[in-house]
């Protein structure tokens, strides 16, 4: 390969790279499954996918998961 061409790779790689970035600056965002449940993007690589009852029953423990995050903060790992 010539220079050229790698500089013209290494732009379209850079262009790459920040439309993925872009794309996961989006933040979170619900979906409606083909199955009708409730699936979450953005927290990870594969979308979090819950029926109505189920996220229902997971919304009302949110104070007792908040609670359980800070009683074991020192054994959790953080993604960054």
């Amino acid at each position: 390969m010539s220079e050229e061409d790698d500089k013209s790779e290494l732009e379209r790689l850079r262009a790459e790279n920040e439309a993925l970035k872009r794309r996961t600056e989006k933040g979170l965002s619900l979906k409606v499954s083909e199955k009708g449940a409730v699936s979450v993007y953005g927290l990870g690589r594969f979308p979090v996918t819950l029926y109505q009852e189920q996220w229902t029953k997971l919304l009302g423990m949110a104070d007792d998961i908040r609670a359980f995050i800070a009683e074991n903060e020192s054994r959790l790992k953080k993604k960054e």
